[in-house]
């Protein structure tokens, strides 16, 4: 029994029920995603503080700073909210909410436990793909709307980072989707008897870089870049409007961290623990036919991998530099699209071709070993390509050097004639 089945026992069969229940679910998930922003941020710059060699927040709420972004919050409300002149007001002013509205209601088909997800639908993962993409269109209104060349550039720039890697993450999704042969959030977990971090590496890695580029964050965070363009697109925004696209960020941020565990490392699902007890004859854990003691022990263990993967994200940030707009693109084109078709298209002809009734772990082992040899082949063709761009500079660089002492012998003959 799941909590919504309780839930609908203790308030009976009444038709008001139902509506109810969608209510509380709205509001708890909203309240969370909004309120666990407060503690990321204090986590973030904590973390980074100490890969820096810093303290970081240690003045607001006692030695640790704990009520610094508290602080913050208070400030951003109290702000006076300008509008600038010449701005289209209501495009200007929807735009930040707009964007936290697209970031909150992703989280509708995130399984948090069994029997904890707000709607699962059989096409969960779609339905993920076109709410997030709704992103892209809030950034342009907040460019456009604020009637600033530099906002609108900035805007332009940042709509060309989002629809590109869109295409690289979509399709390294279809990857566990050819995997599960589900699109629901649940299934994908239920399908994963090994974790398809193990099964499908370059998949996870692809769709890990392109989570970054979705969300803006280190390296490819030139959706603000200030040094470059003046803050990019929201450059106009200031007080809670302006807050209100970093609160979509960091609820974005760890979304994505949630659906990598979701995707990739079994969700609240125990995969590896199961295989280990499998492997020795005994019956695998299975979360949901413990009720409530399942959805608890669900619960910490999604948060655990959830939390891991940010801490991967705010490792990046404290530690890589930023990547120029063109490497950006190149890179996204001309290195993760054309892997990732590979990827789809090996994982699809070798998984028609494994037979029915293979065990899991060979199953596993099989992909695992397409997924090396993919890695091997496109390290050599990459080994090879940065070989011939030596090869066509040091000539390059020869030819000049030519040219400079044939001028100077040249010049040195016209000077010795006169």
């Amino acid at each position: 029994m799941n909590l919504n089945d309780f839930l609908r026992q203790l308030l009976g069969d009444q038709p008001w029920v139902d509506p109810l229940l969608d209510i509380i679910s709205i509001f708890a998930i909203s309240t969370f995603c909004l309120l666990v922003v407060i503690f990321l941020i204090w986590l973030e710059r904590k973390v980074i503080a100490r890969m820096q060699d810093r303290i970081g927040p240690n003045r607001v709420g006692g030695r640790y700073g704990l009520l610094q972004t508290v602080a913050d919050v208070l400030k951003l409300l109290t702000k006076e909210q300008i509008t600038p002149s010449g701005a289209d007001y209501l495009i200007y002013n929807v735009a930040p909410i707009l964007t936290v509205m697209a970031a909150l209601l992703v989280w509708a088909v995130m399984p948090f436990a069994p029997g904890l997800i707000g709607v699962d639908l059989n096409v969960g993962l779609f339905y993920i793909l076109a709410v997030s993409s709704v992103s892209v269109v809030t950034i342009l209104l907040a460019g456009w709307g604020s009637n600033n060349k530099y906002a609108l550039l900035g805007a332009f720039r940042a709509v060309a980072q989002l629809v590109s890697y869109e295409v690289p993450m979509i399709m390294a999704l279809l990857v566990p989707i050819i995997l599960a042969r589900t699109m629901s959030t649940v299934g994908v977990i239920e399908a994963q008897t090994v974790p398809y971090l193990f099964m499908v590496p370059i998949a996870a890695i692809i769709f890990f870089i392109s989570a970054l580029a979705e969300t803006g964050r280190t390296p490819f965070d030139l959706l603000e870049a200030d040094s470059e363009i003046v803050a990019g697109f929201h450059i106009e925004y200031s007080g809670m409007k302006f807050g209100m696209f970093f609160l979509a960020e960091f609820i974005s941020t760890l979304f994505m961290s949630g659906l990598f565990a979701v995707v990739f490392m079994g969700g609240w699902n125990i995969p590896v623990i199961n295989l280990i007890l499998s492997a020795f004859g005994l019956q695998p854990i299975d979360l949901t036919a413990l009720g409530v003691v399942g959805s608890i022990v669900g619960l910490i263990v999604f948060f655990t991998k959830m939390f891991l993967v940010y801490m991967v994200f705010i490792w990046i940030r404290g530690t890589w530099p930023r990547v120029r707009v063109d490497q950006i693109l190149i890179f996204n084109w001309k290195f993760l699209v054309p892997l990732v078709l590979a990827l789809i298209l090996i994982v699809a002809v070798l998984d028609k071709l494994i037979p029915d009734g293979t065990s899991e772990i060979a199953r596993a082992s099989f992909h695992l070993a397409s997924n090396v040899l993919l890695a091997f082949i496109t390290l050599e063709i990459l080994r090879r390509n940065a070989r011939r761009q030596r090869r066509i500079q040091a000539e390059q660089s020869m030819a000049a050097v030519e040219e400079t002492e044939n001028v100077t012998h040249e010049v040195a003959e016209a000077a010795h004639a006169h």
